[in-house]
C-alpha cells in the first residue's frame, strides 16, 4: 500500500505476467516522510505495487528495465 506516496509494505509474491507489465520503477528513499526503503513498479495498467529492493526479481526486473531503456535512447541518437 502507499500512503501520501510512500510505501508502507511490500508485495510478497508478483506472478510472471505482472513482471512482464511493469514498465517503470522509482526508488523510494528513507528521508523525508517515507521510513521504509522500496522499488515502486507502475505497470501497463498504471498501477503501483511496492517492493523489497533487497530482493533478487526486484534487481533483475530493474535490470531488465534500465537495458530497454538504453536500448531506446540508441535508437534515438
Amino acid at each position: 500500500g502507499s500512503y501520501e506516496n510512500c510505501c508502507l509494505k511490500y508485495v510478497n509474491h508478483v506472478s510472471k505476467t505482472v513482471k512482464r507489465n511493469i514498465i517503470e520503477y522509482r526508488r523510494q528513499k528513507t528521508d523525508g516522510g517515507c521510513n521504509l526503503p522500496a522499488i515502486v513498479f507502475k505497470m501497463r495498467n498504471r498501477k503501483l505495487f511496492c517492493a523489497n529492493p533487497n530482493e533478487k526479481w526486484v534487481e533483475d526486473v530493474i535490470n531488465k528495465i534500465d537495458r530497454k531503456i538504453k536500448r531506446v535512447r540508441v535508437l534515438l541518437l
